[in-house]
């Protein structure tokens, strides 16, 4: 039976903390309204010891975590982790049929996010689908997030042109939200750290250089994950007078051996340090501070063209994002990633950061999401019918 939207029951699932960090106002904001009940699933990578136990960081910002459905294996592997999609899908759906949930919402393109909607379809739950239709050519989360579209019932988008993918793929227009990025709500409400606090709080000092280095595994590419970063990192081991400031790569498959590269790296390079999970607070301070960002993140896409800082897209795991005018792209090669090192650093490129606009908005996504959650008639909604163009 769903509730109206008075007292509508709302579960958030959250996997990581990249989504988390995304949905973390939007969580806040079912909270704060007294005809909404926040529900949080935590799963993936917040129950990791390897990547920082961060579901501590929700219960932190004052959350209360009704579920935690373990599942990563320490195998990354096909193998490892279609089992782990196998133990959300069975974790969720107990989750769902205690909570009872109205509505779940869900944010992006991960396994275990993609294993959650599955659940939720079975026990016939809408679905709230947050940044869809957007392209990411070198990875398999592309065919997890359209997947997850098709299986979703409410859609918040960051642009137009996904707007109208999402439509493309058969979703009813009056279902599809145009709300923008939710990054940058982060970067507008938190109080970010000044240079001291920040040094302080990482345990290092920043040199006149800095850069910000996240490299996750490539997994579509005939390359294996591990030669891309091989190139990555012997194109950042010239740079003795910059600070190289690494955060730790996605449970993704060959996301250990990266560990386990970055790890040598670090240990061989005094400029060099590396944090399993900075937080968002530590680490939209640190963009803020170092000279650009370095990888194949999509923050470095959609969140790090606020702070009007250059970003080096290494590779095709973001080809077919909408990309500001500060975005540097290259190949993953040591000689074209050190051209664009060198590019970032330029009198002309800099010159130009000021004028740099985020396409994912200026803000005020996740009041958006909040207040179309609350008010969105639910009446016959999981029967979808194809929208055909």
């Amino acid at each position: 039976m769903m509730n109206s939207s008075m007292n509508r029951k709302i579960c958030v699932v959250t996997g990581s903390r990249a989504d988390y960090g995304l949905l973390r106002w939007v969580m806040q904001g079912i909270k704060d309204d007294s005809e909404l009940t926040l529900q949080i699933i935590a799963t993936g990578m917040h129950l990791s010891a390897t990547f920082g136990l961060t579901y501590n960081e929700i219960e932190a910002d004052g959350f209360e975590i009704d579920y935690k459905v373990g599942v990563l294996s320490q195998d990354d592997s096909p193998l490892g982790i279609a089992e782990s999609i196998s133990n959300v899908l069975v974790g969720c759906a107990g989750a769902f049929n205690d909570l009872e949930p109205d509505i779940v919402i869900v944010l992006g393109d991960r396994f275990e996010i993609f294993a959650a909607v599955a659940a939720a379809l079975l026990a016939r739950i809408p679905v709230a689908h947050l940044h869809g239709g957007e392209i990411t050519i070198g990875a398999f989360d592309e065919a997890f997030r359209h997947s997850i579209t098709k299986m979703s019932h409410l859609h918040f988008v960051a642009a137009e042109e996904y707007r109208n993918r999402v439509i493309q793929l058969g979703e009813d227009p009056k279902k599809v939200f145009l709300v923008g990025g939710l990054g940058i709500d982060n970067i507008k409400k938190l109080a970010l750290l000044n240079k001291t606090q920040l040094e302080v709080a990482l345990g290092i000092q920043l040199s006149d250089k800095s850069l910000m280095v996240t490299f996750h595994p490539v997994t579509l590419n005939a390359e294996s994950p591990e030669h891309e970063m091989k190139e990555l990192l012997a194109a950042l081991s010239h740079l003795r007078d910059t600070t190289l400031i690494f955060t730790m790569p996605n449970a993704d498959t060959g996301g250990h051996a990266l560990i386990k590269m970055i790890d040598e790296f670090v240990s061989q390079n005094e400029n060099a340090k590396v944090f399993t999970s900075l937080g968002q607070l530590k680490y939209l301070s640190c963009i803020s501070y170092v000279d650009g960002v370095v990888g194949n993140s999509s923050s470095g896409i959609t969140e790090v063209p606020t702070f009007k800082k250059g970003t080096i897209n290494v590779g095709d795991r973001q080809l077919g994002r909408i990309q500001a005018a500060s975005v540097i792209n290259c190949e993953p090669i040591e000689k074209d990633i050190e051209r664009a090192i060198k590019t970032l650093y330029s009198l002309e490129f800099k010159s130009k950061l000021a004028a740099t606009e985020n396409p994912y908005g200026e803000g005020g996504a996740s009041a958006r999401v909040v207040k179309a959650l609350k008010e969105a008639s639910l009446e016959g909604i999981i029967k979808k019918t194809f929208h055909d163009l």
